[in-house]
């Protein structure tokens, strides 16, 4: 079995697996100075696009391609991507076809598709020019976002007029406002792949705040235990999965309103999600290795949702944690009382999972005891 993967940066994630499973893994990647190069049984540095990597597939007559990117702009050219190596060459991409990704892509255009179908989402208008300041005021606090925004670029909550002025003379692309909510923000991937659909656990991301802060800097638990059960948020991200025709991986986000008990529904993401290690702590399912079980034929959802654990889990931004303490290279639960330490230098962050949320603070107090003192955490 050979498999191409797009992108080095989130190979350490299923490296271990491929070499588990006796895949032979081929790398196109367009930064001759990435991370994880080595991890892959051979490579290309190759030109940014997927032309290269299409045509990389065809000489290396792979038998599916995998690609791990995780942010939004290449995401409609591997869209592109899959569906002329499916419909020309009969190799199974395991991503959203181009369709799919063009609308996950522009969050405006998303918006406008959930409300067309019948889902909740915050209230949003388009901005034209010249844009009309005062009417913009009188919605205050709101949220301003380009439509192409991504892990918090392109998104300013904005409570004064200055704040206003400041994002629209930055931006000069089409420009939308959406009503703030008061509440907490979800996130829960689903695995899609032959039609057959599951969608995994939502995450707790942290409260909405006016300052804008991103949810990598804000401890994320599961399970989820507030608002509506954790299966109403399943069947709702199962729905949307199945009406966009998803496939591989996407992630969702959710705002709860804790004032009118509703969700509101903001994100598409056809990528791997930042909640990845979150939801691999929680169910015991790991998203990235079920891409590889996609591949080679093994992905199975009613084995997943029967194996499927409810695990205590908790991430906490970190700063740096000493590499005395941990090996890097494990990107795994060695057990359900675990930790894996991730993110780049300065920006560490520690996931745990454990039986129990007596181990889970266990291991949070014995593992990381200056953070906890500092933050006065004194229980997840």
């Amino acid at each position: 079995m050979k498999i191409l993967i797009i992108g080095s940066r989130l190979l350490d994630d299923i490296a271990w697996y491929t070499k588990e499973n006796n895949v032979t893994t081929i790398l196109s990647e367009s930064n001759i100075k990435a991370e994880n190069i080595e991890l892959a049984d051979k490579h290309y540095i190759v030109e940014r696009g997927m032309e290269q990597p299409k045509n990389i597939a065809i000489k290396e007559d792979v038998d599916a391609v995998i690609p791990l990117i995780g942010i939004d702009p290449p995401l409609p050219s591997i869209g592109q991507l899959k569906d002329e190596l499916e419909e020309d060459y009969n190799i199974p991409v395991i991503a959203s076809g181009y369709e799919t990704a063009l609308l996950a892509a522009n969050k405006y255009n998303t918006k406008k598709f959930l409300e067309e179908n019948g889902f909740n989402t915050p209230h949003y208008e388009k901005l034209q020019k010249p844009y009309n300041i005062e009417n913009i005021l009188t919605e205050l606090p709101v949220v301003l976002k380009s439509p192409e925004g991504q892990a918090g670029r392109g998104v300013k909550i904005a409570l004064s007029k200055e704040d206003v002025k400041e994002f629209l003379d930055e931006k000069n692309e089409d420009l939308f406002l959406e009503n703030f909510v008061d509440g907490f923000e979800l996130s829960i991937e689903v695995l899609r792949w032959n039609n057959q659909t599951i969608a995994l656990a939502p995450i707790y991301k942290g409260n909405t705040t006016l300052e804008g802060t991103h949810p990598l800097q804000k401890i994320k638990q599961a399970p989820f235990d507030m608002g509506k059960n954790k299966e109403y948020y399943r069947k709702l991200a199962t729905k949307i999965a199945d009406i966009v025709n998803s496939e591989g991986t996407m992630d969702i986000d959710i705002l709860y309103d804790k004032h009118s008990d509703k969700e509101y529904l903001i994100e598409l993401n056809t990528r791997p999600s930042g909640t990845r290690y979150m939801t691999a702590a929680t169910t015991g399912i790991n998203p990235l290795t079920e891409l590889v079980n996609m591949a080679i034929g093994t992905f199975n959802t009613k084995s997943l949702e029967k194996n499927m654990k409810e695990y205590f889990a908790a991430e906490i931004p970190i700063g740096d944690f000493s590499k005395e303490k941990y090996n890097p290279g494990i990107k795994y639960y060695l057990n359900p009382d675990s930790y894996i330490i991730h993110g780049p230098e300065h920006y560490n962050r520690i996931t745990i999972t454990a039986k129990t949320k007596q181990s889970l603070n266990k291991i949070v107090s014995e593992t990381i005891p200056e953070y906890i003192k500092e933050h006065n955490i004194t229980t997840l």
